[in-house]
């Protein structure tokens, strides 16, 4: 299937490769196919979450374990049965980078992380209370009681 995407132009992308956000994303709930394009070769530490639906519409995301070794998110037993699984070890999660100018302001939103069931590929936007919604990416690296 052919796309329109904000960063890389024309993609033709497999469709079984689609993730699917039954609620959508907080703030653009009407989107409900997204995919994970890697902004360079065999990377998978900054991604981005581009609409299928809507080309102007991507996000820039981060895997958090590669910068923060101590994140440890527990996802609510209600949102690991709406994403078919049992425990949040069996769970991919990538959080939204929302990138400053300069870069060294950028932030990243550890409180709500896309979550994704890599076998059924839905995925969903969850809320986890105990960590910070704009956490400096300057201080991940450090140990977790100094970080946010």
């Amino acid at each position: 299937m052919k796309i329109q995407t904000k960063y890389f132009g024309e993609l033709n992308i497999d469709e079984r490769t689609t993730l699917h956000f039954p609620d959508g994303i907080f703030g653009f709930e009407q989107e409900k196919e997204f995919v994970l394009l890697s902004f360079a070769k065999e990377e998978d530490f900054l991604l981005c979450l581009q609409s299928v639906a809507t080309p102007y519409l991507a996000f820039t995301l981060l895997n958090p374990f590669m910068v923060m070794p101590d994140y440890r998110p527990q996802v609510p037993p209600e949102e690991l049965a709406r994403l078919e699984v049992s425990c949040s070890e069996d769970l991919c999660f990538y959080v939204l980078c929302r990138v400053g100018k300069p870069v060294s302001e950028s932030t990243v939103n550890l409180r709500c992380p896309i979550v994704l069931n890599d076998q059924t590929r839905k995925a969903r936007q969850v809320i986890l209370d105990e960590y910070e919604m704009r956490c400096p990416l300057s201080s991940l690296g450090k140990k977790a009681d100094e970080v946010c």
